[in-house]
């Protein structure tokens, strides 16, 4: 509750995506009775039916934007919200449905569907900030618990929210890891990807996957020449920025760099594992 007795109102949406993030949301546990406390949610159908009509104080966006009618329903989104949160990789940067950007309209769709002719959607799948303006982007896929929960807290007291930008090579110093990347030779985006997971993967001797996007500053041209000199060639590189946050620009451009414009298809990256 604000200092003049207000209950800011909170509502959660979901567009093109796997509903992980909003179950970040559930997962807060023993925080969700007191966030209960102090907002009011006014929408959350991953939550609950009931709802109530904005304008809302704070909304937090989920997914990606891929048919006309979500282009359209995140305008009414955005008018009815005092401020907008997007939360996640889709949200925040196309998501891992993104990958169909780099192909031909309908390529990928004619692979998977038996009758992709039923599909009415636009060519692309594009983050929320590229239909409306967005008050803050929280990455992770999915994102972190802690770090939403500073999120939602900011907005409700009125500050911008404390979540770091430094890569999840810092949290391995943290953690006391081995640098999979220098010890064993593992194509690692760690250097260059958003801190908030914990550093997961590289704590049990696998590379990073990106799965938090960018980190505020990278280095990226750096990190593939490197991952070339060790014997990845450039498509593996590629294919390395090409997952969750393959539509982040910092990610983008270094695939593109790197020889990933033309796509290879659905079939040959299956057969290949993606990675030789």
């Amino acid at each position: 509750m604000t200092p003049g007795g207000h209950t800011p109102s909170v509502a959660v949406w979901k567009f093109a995506s796997c509903d992980g993030c909003q179950l970040s949301i559930l997962d807060c546990e023993e925080e969700l009775l007191a966030l209960a406390t102090t907002v009011r949610m006014a929408h959350f159908t991953e939550m609950s039916s009931a709802e109530v009509e904005g304008p809302y104080d704070l909304s937090l966006v989920e997914g990606s934007i891929t048919t006309a009618a979500d282009a359209a329903r995140i305008r009414e989104v955005r008018q009815a919200s005092r401020r907008l949160v997007t939360i996640g990789a889709c949200a925040t940067a196309g998501g891992i449905q993104g990958l169909r950007n780099f192909a031909a309209a309908g390529q990928y769709a004619g692979t998977v569907y038996a009758h992709p002719e039923y599909l009415v959607s636009l060519e692309t799948s594009t983050p929320i900030a590229d239909h409306v303006a967005v008050d803050f982007e929280l990455h992770g896929c999915p994102v972190d618990r802690r770090q939403l929960l500073e999120v939602i807290t900011a907005f409700v007291a009125g500050r911008r929210p404390a979540v770091p930008g430094h890569s999840v090579c810092q949290q391995c110093k943290e953690r006391g890891n081995v640098c999979v990347l220098v010890a064993h030779g593992t194509p690692c985006l760690g250097p260059v990807t958003r801190t908030g997971c914990g550093a997961l993967c590289p704590a049990v001797g696998r590379g990073c996957f990106g799965c938090f996007g960018p980190a505020a500053t990278t280095n990226t041209a750096a990190l593939s020449a490197g991952l070339v000199a060790e014997g990845s060639s450039p498509l593996d590189v590629a294919r390395l920025f090409r997952t969750f946050n393959a539509g982040a620009p910092a990610f983008r451009d270094e695939a593109d760099a790197r020889g990933g414009a033309v796509p290879v298809s659905l079939r040959t990256q299956t057969r290949q594992g993606g990675r030789r």
